[in-house]
């Protein structure tokens, strides 16, 4: 059986050794040695001033929302996991969705200004599968505005843009480390920022809005534990690795998939990290077709991102038909870690006998 992914596992040894640690200084959550080894080691991989590891991906973003007080409308992709619209509205903010780009799948900034208004709080966009937009312009898009610059880094782990981690643009990047992610922490997230205040309060709201008896502000417990950092720890001594066997299995798609399959367009500044590999079908029904095919083998790709997050029944529905079109006919295939030829193999064969 192959799915979509599969996460990547350390040695058990590797991973004992860190539990050793925890077992000598019954030190399990709050800060524990092994989480601020993690942040210290992934702050300067990712060479950013400020990191604070935290529960999940998806609790990264709210932090950043809170932080920033938002409270109206925040300029976003409807081509990303719910969890990017999600986090607007758990905020009790309005996503206001700007359509992307049919080549690069991001919202670039003609997208964006299009979409500011005198009730724009923020602007949030995902760096899909780890692509990068036009940074720039976007950056100084949200400087002529006056509005904070946001980046969804779920999938951006390692990647870097003009030499430099993608987590350097913006005012402030989350990152998850979700099991199924290139580098995970079986569940996590990171919030980064190089803006010492808004680290400040992002660190204060991650810990219930108080340190010892005094109480700042009605945080959130988005913390996480030691036994998620020793994970973290262990998975990183091997990315390197995992990165370049996923670098490799993607090049294989590339040269045995059908030259008619079309793949998107990733930004030739960026040094991608390969945590995905999307392909694009001319329709719907031919993608249901090859799923189907793919299904009859055990072979389980992934609809990923379907749908358009502009049509959630509990969002009020904005017109985004580039979204909508490829969220449609896009298809993840399976990669990882482990991966081998066999199996590459099979997927482009059964791929290729339906390409038409």
């Amino acid at each position: 059986m192959l799915h979509v992914t599969k996460s990547f596992l350390p040695e058990l040894k590797t991973y004992t050794k860190y539990l050793e640690k925890i077992w000598k200084t019954s030190h399990l959550t709050n800060d524990g040695p092994l989480v601020l080894e993690l942040e210290a080691k992934l702050a300067e991989f990712l060479e950013v001033d400020n990191f604070y590891f935290v529960s999940n991906g998806t609790i990264a973003l709210q932090l950043v929302i809170k932080a920033l007080e938002l409270n109206g409308e925040i300029i976003t992709t409807p081509f990303s996991y719910c969890a990017t619209s999600n986090s607007i509205i758990w905020e009790n903010c309005q996503p206001i969705f700007a359509d992307i780009s049919p080549s690069s799948l991001t919202v670039e900034s003609n997208n964006i200004k299009s979409k500011i208004t005198n009730n724009s709080q923020a602007i949030l966009t995902t760096h899909v599968y780890g692509n990068a937009g036009d940074l720039e312009l976007q950056e100084q898009l949200a400087k002529e505005a006056n509005l904070p610059l946001i980046f969804d880094g779920a999938h951006a782990f390692g990647v870097k843009y003009k030499g430099q981690s993608i987590f350097n643009y913006g005012d402030i990047s989350t990152c998850s480390f979700h099991a199924t992610k290139i580098f995970h922490t079986i569940e996590g997230g990171a919030v980064m920022t190089n803006n010492a205040k808004l680290a400040s309060k992002i660190k204060e709201l991650r810990s219930f809005g108080h340190k010892g008896d005094e109480y700042f502000s009605a945080g959130i417990n988005g913390k996480n534990s030691e036994f998620h950092a020793a994970m973290g720890l262990a998975n990183f001594e091997h990315f390197g690795e995992i990165k370049n066997h996923r670098k490799w299995a993607s090049e294989y798609y590339d040269q045995h998939l059908n030259a008619s399959i079309e793949t998107i367009k990733f930004n030739p500044l960026i040094e991608k990290n390969y945590s995905y590999y999307p392909i694009l079908f001319s329709s719907e029904n031919y993608l249901l077709e090859v799923i189907s095919n793919l299904n009859k083998h055990q072979i389980y790709p992934r609809r990923y991102f379907y749908p358009s997050l502009n049509t959630l029944k509990f969002i009020d529905y904005q017109h985004c038909p580039i979204s909508e079109d490829i969220a449609a006919r896009i298809l993840c295939l399976p990669l990882s870690a482990e991966i081998n030829v066999s199996e590459l193999s099979k997927v482009c064969q059964i791929i290729n006998q339906k390409s038409h």
